[in-house]
């Protein structure tokens, strides 16, 4: 073996050490997030829901001044954790109000049932009665993509429980099966789902939720969902994830958009792209769907007494992307209830 051999042979050998050290210290995480940690300490709702004994997560954060009597639920997105309104959580304390935060069932710190008929009514009802357990009688909503959709169900569900209704990037402001774009199969979803990795969801999110503009503390983020997808629950985790998936895409909630009673506030990354299933879709239909800076505009006008805040050029996550910003907006929204 000659010199320059030698050379290239160890270099190789410590490229493949140190892929090796930084894949053996990308974190893992049990079923139920099990290890990784959130900013306020969890609870467990203990609940039957067709025939499963489940446990629901979440997080109820008291204020950290004079309460004002308000309290606000927050619901995650399909690829985020209550955890990941953090900043959020934290603003709306020093304001004064009660932060209850689910992880909902089938999502990061709950219950992966192995059998679950998922559907927005289902999860609407399943916080309704934590809400019930927690003597919360009204609640201002706070929804996030897949959590808007879930946020504008409850809200047609449970009118009168509902002070206000906030609906940041939701999905759902179309149909995206009815304008083109192919259906899987759950079966098809799952060996997507068993795929999923940490450099597929950093790629997906630096492009659809900041728009190409990465930080370094976004990568907590890839973290816990790559810790969760790729820990001890791989399988139940990728199974939950596609009845989930199924969910979204076959019970739009765009059609009953002007059936909403509570004073809604839309606040719309102007760049957002996101749209359930355009990855398989035709090129002119992935050309027609996922346009946040009309769909905002679009369901404002749709939805009775709405209002809408837009973040132009900000993509899916405005809330992490800019959070003081989205904070203020939001705080300001809340506070005309």
């Amino acid at each position: 073996m000659n010199t320059f051999t030698r050379i290239a042979s160890a270099s190789t050998a410590c490229i493949l050490c140190l892929a090796a050290g930084v894949a053996a210290a990308a974190p893992t995480y049990g079923p139920e997030l099990q290890g990784f940690d959130y900013p306020h300490p969890l609870k467990h709702f203990a609940f039957t829901s067709q025939g499963e004994s489940l446990q629901m997560a979440y997080m109820d954060v008291a204020p950290t001044v004079a309460p004002n009597g308000r309290t606000v639920v927050l619901m995650h997105g399909k690829n985020f954790c209550g955890a990941t309104w953090e900043s959020q959580i934290d603003a709306l304390r020093r304001a004064g109000y009660r932060v209850v935060v689910p992880d909902q069932i089938g999502f990061c710190a709950s219950t992966k049932p192995a059998h679950y008929q998922y559907s927005f009514q289902q999860l609407a009802a399943n916080t309704a009665a934590l809400l019930r357990q927690l003597d919360v009688a009204h609640a201002s909503v706070v929804g996030h993509s897949t959590g808007g959709m879930l946020a504008v169900r409850y809200a047609l569900m449970y009118p009168e429980a509902t002070d206000a209704l906030v609906l940041a990037n939701p999905i759902g402001l179309e149909d995206w099966k009815a304008l083109g774009v192919p259906s899987r199969t759950v079966d098809q979803w799952y060996q997507r789902e068993l795929k999923v990795s940490a450099d597929s969801i950093r790629q997906y999110e630096r492009a659809t939720y900041y728009v190409n503009r990465w930080k370094p503390e976004y990568e907590k983020w890839v973290d816990m969902l790559a810790g969760l997808n790729q820990g001890t629950g791989h399988e139940i985790v990728a199974w939950n994830s596609a009845l989930i998936y199924d969910m979204i895409f076959t019970q739009p909630v765009y059609y009953e958009l002007p059936l909403l009673k509570p004073r809604t506030v839309l606040m719309i990354g102007t760049s957002d792209t996101t749209a359930i299933g355009s990855d398989i879709a035709a090129p002119d239909v992935k050309a027609r769907v996922g346009h946040y800076d009309v769909l905002g505009k679009e369901a404002a006008a749709r939805i009775p007494h709405a209002r809408l805040i837009e973040f132009p050029g900000f993509g899916h996550a405005p809330q992490i992307e800019d959070a003081a910003r989205f904070n203020d907006a939001m705080l300001a929204a809340l506070g005309g209830s």
